[in-house]
């Protein structure tokens, strides 16, 4: 029953530390390309910037009905800029990647959309 409660005594004072240093490091953002095209680049930028970032993607393309990982993403509304298989660019604004474990879905209509509006 002692080792049971210095157990649970340990857990409650290491949890806070766990959930600071996942703060500190950033979020985890999934993003999960639900549209028709193939996403061969995508930058963020924080919606209060105006310089993207590198290109998460790199070398790798994001393949229709598949994910990608973004780690160590800071708390912010970022813009996202996406360019497709037909190299087709389409900056999605003000979305927000503020939780630990969050994620964002590229749609049709997501990207119908912004083409529209150019």
């Amino acid at each position: 029953m002692r080792k049971l409660k210095v157990l649970l005594l340990l857990a409650v004072l290491l949890f806070p530390l766990a959930a600071t240093a996942q703060r500190r490091h950033g979020a985890r953002v999934k993003v999960i390309n639900q549209s028709k095209w193939e996403i061969h680049h995508l930058y963020l930028s924080p919606k209060d910037s105006n310089d993207w970032g590198p290109d998460q993607l790199g070398e790798d393309v994001l393949a229709t009905g598949h994910s990608i990982t973004l780690t160590n993403i800071r708390c912010n509304h970022y813009d996202i800029r996406v360019v497709d298989e037909d190299g087709d660019e389409c900056v999605i604004e003000d979305v927000s990647l503020c939780r630990d474990e969050s994620f964002w879905k590229i749609t049709n209509k997501a990207l119908l959309d912004c083409e529209n509006a150019e």
